[in-house]
């Protein structure tokens, strides 16, 4: 579980460093972006949550 939480870290952080440094200058595009790494984020939570509760099944 721990190699899956520092991954998480590593993509919140990089969320944040997009948001904070490298944003775009085109607001529909800075939106997309934003949609579609929020996107990824939520994805990565509910694998982490499925490995958990196949795990607990276990």
């Amino acid at each position: 579980m721990k190699p899956q939480l520092i991954i998480f870290a590593i993509l919140i952080a990089g969320f944040i460093g997009y948001n904070i440094f490298f944003q775009s200058p085109d607001d529909k595009t800075n939106t997309i972006i934003n949609i579609l790494f929020a996107s990824i984020l939520f994805g990565y939570i509910s694998f982490m949550a499925y490995t958990l509760l196949k795990k607990m099944k276990k």
